[in-house]
């Protein structure tokens, strides 16, 4: 997969987000309901971030099948799909069993980002980067 180019677009798209929420969202939903959307565009943008610099990471170590980097990549996009996807419904009064899909989201980071952290220690204890 396109790490790089998924992750820009991701990027692009939390700017997006984060402008029409600044400027268009607040004026028609709650303080609380903004915050969980501005919660949502904020870790959309991190985790963007993050699959960019997995990208640069299988490029450099000339690895772009790496399986353990994939894993992480395919764990931030679900975890981006249902964090922030279920904090946007939530905002647009979305169905209630989104309500569970958030930690679920949220989890699917976390386990994306010890993947990550732990294909790179393995990774330097095979040889020095």
């Amino acid at each position: 997969m396109r790490w790089i180019s998924l992750g820009a677009l991701f990027g692009g798209l939390s700017v997006l987000l984060g402008a029409f929420g600044a400027h268009s969202l607040k004026a028609i939903v709650t303080a609380q309901k903004l915050g969980a959307f501005q919660t949502g565009t904020q870790y959309l943008g991190y985790h963007a971030l993050a699959l960019i610099l997995l990208g640069i990471v299988s490029v450099q170590w000339g690895a772009p099948d790496n399986q353990p980097l994939k894993k992480s990549g395919y764990f931030f996009v679900a975890g981006i799909l249902m964090f922030s996807g279920s904090l946007y419904g939530l905002t647009f009064d979305g169905p209630r069993f989104l309500g569970p899909i958030t930690p679920l989201g949220g989890l699917s980071l976390m386990i994306g980002w010890f993947t990550f952290a732990w294909t790179v220690f393995k990774k330097s204890k095979s040889q020095s980067i």
